[in-house]
């Protein structure tokens, strides 16, 4: 009897764990990284007889945890790629909106700006049409100020995202290492009684940190895990774990570097920082981001110049030349904003290097590193940050300054020391859509006339015409300095006379005494072509006859027919540079000549919003990976609580009858006792 009751008390208990484990697997139905778990009964080992072995009943072997490695390693894969797209996919959308948007974009502020310059060239003397210049001008301003700073807005997003996500690391890693321990310490570990609990924890920290930093993880002694970044930096090691944290870039003080330490040993892992939404920002901030800054700057440089540029040779209300509309793109200030040294680089720091922007048309949206090599620092490189290739290299001169020339701009090089491993960061756009500004408060400022105009002689004979001119500039261009022509206030200095000596030749006099005009030191002469127009001055800068303005002459002039050329003195009707100042809106300034200012900008609005739907495809694709992935998961370690529900049914039967055997033992037991008595 004895045995047969042993018999049922196995089953009762043995039933009694399958139903504690069924009742543990629906009650955790919904528990995240909860893995269904089983009870595993055998036989005891069967009691010899002289007719054979007689069964003793049942045990329970052990309680699994159903669960697939792969698909676990998998759902983490997926779940890292997920995340950094969805990152990725949420400040490209942010950007995009703020890029593209018609109350936030730069086209309509642009558009309007130099749509009231052409209003304003239909009446260059109401002062009305001049103040709606002024105030689209500010617009403008604002409009890149504010663009600007709102790209610095999300930068700042980015970082602090970042340094949450590290912190969220950090804590990751800990438990990790702390279930590590708990694990290798779990009782019965070494007789394989696996702690199913902890496990499941452990695998649902090690998802949750693939959301954030794409991982690798392998297994241990003690049925521990040490976890790495796929460069194989160790972030676990058993029961240690390593600690990232965030520090202020030594090339770039916006940007953040990413530093593991491991003991007393600290590594920069900033490029191993792939996957999840810490991967995701990093893209962006790379790819994107910095780039978007770059190219709204160039296209405030360029705007910024080709304005200035025409407006400086104009004439104001007052008779005055032109000064700058916008800021001076090349001031000293600006100048020098477009370098920042490495803080590493060695003492005693002093070097001096500023970058001048030479030609915004040929002007690209890029940032360049400066090198430094050799004993004293005298061997330099370009490199291109996106590319890392080297786009110029040589030697300082001794002594300095000394001019690195590159398409657009040019690196000045102009004191100090450079150490071997000195490095400067060159961002010659950066900046530019913080730094304009509008340079003018007066209407009668705004220089919407040319300062030099031309009439014929009424007492000529042939038909020939002249131009009203067209100016070059006011300054000479190679070496900045005025010309002579210009160095009175609301003169010309001197005023020229054109006289023919024939019919086919002329000479240029100074008509300061327009009755006795003089020859010019040295004297202009030139030869005429009827039938074609011809231009009276040289447009090379280094020529001596380069004036800052052009003039034709056409027809067929007789000898001694005489064109004057002088300032443009009461010129407060002519419209000529502000029919200049308006074209600008639409002529190609920008790339080589091939973009105006507004198409320049839907570049990088296309740019933005093709990699934004790039994005998209990228996030769904993923999220169809995760999804197919959680389902697999699901299949093999999740709940089924139709499932559960039978297990439950079945284990409560053979819990019944196992009682029932318990019984009929107790009634066979008293059967027995009363036959004795």
């Amino acid at each position: 009897m004895a045995g047969l009751i042993n018999i049922g008390l196995s089953g009762i208990l043995g039933h009694q764990s399958a139903l504690n484990t069924t009742g543990n697997n629906i009650t955790n139905a919904n528990t995240d990284g909860y893995s269904r778990q089983q009870v595993t009964l055998e036989a005891r080992n069967g009691q010899r007889s002289g007719v054979g072995s007689v069964g003793t009943g049942v045990n329970v072997s052990d309680i699994r945890r159903i669960t697939d490695q792969f698909v676990v390693n998998q759902l983490r894969s997926d779940t890292s790629l997920f995340n950094e797209q969805d990152t990725l996919n949420t400040e490209l959308t942010n950007l995009d909106n703020l890029l593209g948007g018609e109350s936030t974009g730069l086209n309509s502020a642009l558009n309007n700006f130099f749509t009231s310059i052409q209003s304003a060239a239909e009446d260059p003397a109401a002062l009305p049409q001049r103040q709606l210049v002024l105030s689209e001008a500010q617009g403008l301003v604002n409009r890149f100020q504010s663009l600007h700073e709102q790209l610095i807005q999300q930068r700042e997003s980015v970082t602090g995202q970042m340094d949450q996500a590290t912190s969220d690391v950090n804590s990751l890693l800990s438990s990790i290492a702390d279930l590590n321990e708990q694990i290798a310490q779990s009782p019965g570990i070494a007789q394989g009684k696996m702690p199913n609990d902890l496990l499941d924890k452990r695998d649902e920290k090690l998802r949750q940190l693939s959301e954030i930093i794409q991982v690798k993880v392998s297994e241990a002694d003690g049925y521990q895990v040490n976890v790495s970044l796929t460069s194989g930096q160790a972030l676990v090691v058993g029961a240690q774990a390593a600690s990232l944290s965030t520090e202020t870039s030594d090339s770039d003080p916006a940007k953040l570097s990413f530093k593991l330490t491991n003991g007393n040993r600290v590594t920069d892992v900033t490029d191993q920082i792939i996957g999840g939404s810490l991967g995701g920002l990093r893209t962006f901030q790379n790819k994107v981001l910095e780039p978007a800054f770059d190219q709204l700057g160039r296209i405030a440089l360029a705007v910024s110049d080709r304005v200035n540029k025409q407006h400086s040779i104009g004439m104001d209300l007052e008779g005055d030349l032109g000064g700058m509309f916008f800021t001076d793109i090349n001031s000293r200030s600006t100048q020098l904003d477009r370098v920042t040294p490495n803080a590493n680089n060695g003492a005693p720091q002093d070097g001096v290097v500023s970058v001048e922007i030479t030609n915004t048309s040929d002007l690209a949206a890029k940032s360049y590193t400066l090198k430094f090599s050799g004993a004293n620092g005298e061997n330099f490189e370009v490199v291109d940050v996106d590319t890392g290739k080297t786009v110029r290299q040589g030697q300082l001169p001794d002594p300095l300054p000394a001019e690195i020339e590159m398409p657009g701009f040019n690196v000045h090089i102009e004191s100090g020391s450079f150490q071997d491993g000195d490095s400067y960061l060159i961002r010659p756009t950066r900046n530019a859509a913080a730094n304009i500004e509008l340079q003018i408060d007066r209407e009668e400022d705004l220089a919407f006339a040319t300062p030099v105009s031309a009439e014929a002689d009424e007492g000529n004979t042939g038909d020939a015409s002249i131009s009203q001119g067209t100016m070059l500039s006011v300054r000479n261009p190679l070496t900045n300095v005025p010309l002579d022509g210009f160095s009175q206030r609301g003169q010309l200095s001197p005023p020229l006379m054109v006289r023919f000596t024939s019919d086919t030749s002329y000479e240029i006099l100074d008509a300061s005494d327009p009755t006795n005009p003089q020859a010019l030191n040295p004297p202009v002469t030139g030869t005429y072509q009827p039938g074609v127009s011809n231009k009276l001055f040289s447009e090379d800068p280094s020529d001596p006859n380069y004036r800052g303005f052009q003039f034709e002459i056409t027809g067929n002039p007789q000898a001694n027919d005489v064109f004057m050329i002088d300032y443009n003195t009461d010129g407060v009707s002519d419209n000529r540079n502000a029919q200049l100042l308006g074209s600008l809106g639409t002529a190609n300034t920008m790339n080589g000549g091939s973009q105006s200012f507004s198409e320049a900008y839907a570049g990088l609005v296309e740019t933005v919003g093709t990699t934004t739907r790039q994005s998209q495809m990228d996030l769904e694709a993923g999220q169809a990976l995760l999804e197919q992935s959680t389902n697999q998961r699901e299949s093999v370690s999740g709940v089924n609580l139709d499932e559960e529900a039978g297990r439950l049914i079945q284990y409560q039967a053979g819990y019944n009858a196992s009682a029932q055997v318990i019984s009929v033992a107790q009634d066979l037991f008293d059967t027995l006792l009363s036959t004795f008595r």
